[in-house]
């Protein structure tokens, strides 16, 4: 697809889904920039996210490598990359953070470059060991080299140099904002033993396994306004038939022995077990080639994706300990004790894949959907072509398939609500509730951010 076929395509609306229209949950369409004469390409940019992606998945995960963590710094990285990228010659749209112009010809791979090598190289440099981090050094020396090699392909003189200036400047303006946001702060537990409350699951050595990062949801969001904006709806109330309903589907299907569920469906819920981050990055990265995408329009692209991304995981942390609602693993030994006759304890029952934290909403789902509800944005919903994602689930044997095609986005946001169900991980309320939140975050985020100016 031409990159004239791309502004044709995101110029107009875009339905949802149907398993977004049934919740009344509308996409927000965007507009592309009209191309300038003489375009950068979106090598680089492509280039970078990868890099980004890479280096980020590499930091152990209480130092900022879980899910949530993991997401907001992606989305600061593309961030910057976007502000570098838009103040380079007239305004197109409306910067992030970086109120600033440079000249026309200032060279858009440097910028780039910079922008990224800036963020990436404070945050890995900075990120608390509260895990042991023996690969910081290699992860700093593997972003030196990668830079230099940036730069090395960008002819010497002043468009350089003013490309340098405008990633510098933009990754400042990012990293700036973020001092004091709430990164690494208190953890938002408040434990609590009584029935329908999440507790912590024992390691071998009796210890509990707690989340890594039980500080996200107090963190200042990036594009909302508040960490609770989209609060989810609560969970069914321990005595309702919706409950007893929610319970007995995750007791038959998600259990680590004896479940109803079929090999395929096994198969998928560990597939899954993969970081969305990862996941949809890449789908971006193989839609913004092969349709033609400038430079400008895929920054645009990635930052408005992982920053809504970054709130979407605020925003579902906040409710997770909000809520503090129990996980299956807790519910059902316990079924006993909440004064429900259509439920049935069973002592030792234990599920597929566990987590570390809250039940509701799904971690999974906030995020996914909420790249999903950008990637929509751009593309539409059925890819022509289809597209491809890779597991890098560590439940995978070595031969299972660890690369699935796609023809749609509807595909796997309905394949990960079941998903989430076959692993035990969560109950249907949750997988819901989390794709409604990460699509209300990205509408509301393109709604209110990146706008085109001028017009």
């Amino acid at each position: 697809m031409t990159h004239q076929r791309f502004v044709s395509l995101v110029a107009g609306t875009i339905v949802a889904s149907a398993a977004f229209g049934a919740y009344g949950v509308s996409v927000v369409p965007l507009v592309a920039s009209a191309a300038p004469p003489v375009a950068a390409d979106a090598t680089a940019v492509l280039h970078w996210n990868q890099v980004a992606a890479t280096t980020l998945a590499a930091v152990p995960g209480p130092n900022g490598g879980a899910p949530p963590a993991f997401q907001i710094n992606m989305g600061m990285t593309q961030g910057a990359v976007y502000d570098a990228v838009n103040a380079i010659g007239p305004k197109q749209h409306q910067p992030y953070l970086l109120d600033k112009r440079f000249g026309a010809k200032a060279s858009v791979e440097a910028a780039v470059a910079t922008a990224a090598y800036d963020v990436l190289a404070a945050l890995v440099s900075s990120a608390p060991e509260r895990a042991p981090f023996p690969g910081r050094a290699a992860l700093l020396a593997g972003l030196a080299t990668e830079y230099a090699t940036s730069l090395d392909a960008v002819a010497d003189g002043p468009f350089e140099k003013q490309g340098v200036a405008a990633g510098h400047a933009a990754a400042s303006a990012m990293l700036e904002a973020r001092v004091d946001d709430g990164r690494f702060g208190e953890s938002q537990w408040v434990p609590d033993t009584s029935p329908g409350h999440w507790w912590p699951l024992l390691n071998a050595q009796g210890q509990p396994i707690l989340d890594p990062t039980p500080w996200a949801g107090g963190v200042e969001p990036f594009l909302i306004e508040s960490q609770s904006q989209f609060r989810t709806e609560p969970p069914p109330a321990l005595d309702s038939d919706a409950y007893a309903a929610e319970v007995n589907e995750v007791q038959a299907l998600g259990r680590a022995t004896g479940s109803t569920r079929t090999e395929h469906q096994t198969y998928v819920a560990k597939w899954w077990q993969s970081a969305p981050i990862l996941s949809w990055n890449e789908v971006s990265r193989q839609l913004i080639e092969r349709n033609e995408l400038t430079a400008a329009d895929s920054a645009r692209l990635l930052a408005l994706q992982n920053l809504s991304g970054a709130d979407a995981a605020i925003n579902c942390w906040n409710d997770k300990y909000f809520y503090d609602f129990w996980r299956p693993w807790n519910s059902i030994p316990r079924a006993d004790e909440d004064d429900n006759p259509a439920t049935i304890a069973e002592p030792g029952w234990t599920a597929l894949i566990t987590a570390p934290y809250p039940d509701t909403p799904s971690g999974h789902n906030c995020l996914d959907a909420a790249h999903v509800t950008v990637m929509r944005m751009f593309f539409g919903d059925v890819i022509e072509g289809g597209f491809q994602i890779t597991s890098l689930s560590a439940l995978l044997t070595a031969a299972e398939p660890k690369v699935r095609t796609f023809d749609s986005f509807s595909q796997p946001l309905g394949e990960l609500i079941d998903a989430r169900i076959w692993a035990g991980l969560h109950y249907r309320f949750a997988d819901v509730q989390g794709q409604l939140l990460g699509a209300n975050v990205a509408n509301y985020g393109a709604a209110n951010y990146f706008q085109a100016v001028g017009r």
